[in-house]
């Protein structure tokens, strides 16, 4: 009873936000561009699903998501995983929590469906010239990479500008280095990766964590994981490209250095 009542309240919590939307929407199509809504039975009935649904998922938030986020990093942080118990201060005593942020941000963006289908989208635009997979798994490693920093970050309590501009100059100089082709591709990838699977566990990661360790406020400290999760799949991208580029001048300089040598030895003149 309990379970259906907050669902309920839900619901009605994003209907107040979305109706207006809704109402925008509607109120445009008829009064500005003056035609009918198309299909409006099929229309309402969208909305409707949208809104259901996006009142289930944000109830699935508070009562799954963030409180196993919390769970997780009390377990990790934990005396059976760290020897010193809760009185560490070293950044070292926390490897297993360096290696579960890795881990989720991996399988978190691997998941995530707006990557898919924008891996599709660039393999079709490119003619196959940029991987699905190899896209995706860039990206992972990007944002698992970026976890795992931010994680470091919240446990040494460092400032979070110092990581960003530090990241972000890294990136305008890989720019001025990487294939055009590229670059555009790399900096949306830094956006889709913060979707439905990522955001939810990796902030419950990030607020369970600057509530577990000593010393840390997760107002000031809880917050910033998914400001790495977007910086360092540009910087993977980028370099993903730089490499493939590497890698294709080396092979071709290596066959075009075949072909000298081969015609050398085939010319009767040498």
């Amino acid at each position: 009873m309990e379970l259906i009542i907050s669902s309920v309240s839900s619901i009605a919590r994003v209907t107040t936000h979305i109706l207006p939307v809704a109402l925008f929407l509607f109120l445009f199509h008829t009064v500005v561009l003056r035609r009918p809504i198309p299909h409006l039975a099929r229309t309402l009935g969208g909305f409707g699903f949208v809104v259901v649904g996006l009142g289930l998922f944000l109830l699935g938030l508070e009562r799954g998501l963030f409180p196993l986020g919390r769970l997780m990093a009390e377990q990790l942080t934990g005396a059976t995983l760290i020897q010193a118990g809760h009185t560490a201060v070293s950044w070292t005593d926390y490897y297993w929590v360096y290696v579960f942020a890795f881990a989720v941000g991996f399988g978190t963006t691997v998941a995530e469906p707006a990557l898919l289908a924008v891996a599709i989208k660039a393999n079709q635009a490119s003619g196959g010239a940029i991987h699905i997979w190899g896209l995706r798994v860039a990206v992972a490693l990007g944002v698992a990479v970026g976890v795992m920093v931010g994680c470091f970050r919240i446990v040494t309590g460092t400032p979070l500008h110092l990581y960003i501009i530090a990241g972000y100059i890294v990136v305008v100089v890989q720019t001025a280095f990487s294939p055009r082709l590229i670059v555009p591709l790399a900096y949306d990838s830094g956006g889709v990766t913060t979707s439905t699977v990522t955001v939810p566990l990796v902030t419950a990661l990030g607020l369970g964590l600057s509530e577990a360790v000593p010393g840390r406020n997760p107002v000031l400290d809880g917050f910033g994981l998914i400001a790495f999760a977007s910086l360092f799949p540009i910087i993977s991208v980028l370099g993903y490209a730089q490499l493939t580029e590497f890698r294709h001048r080396r092979a071709t300089r290596r066959i075009r250095s075949e072909t000298t040598r081969t015609s050398k030895e085939n010319d009767p003149e040498e």
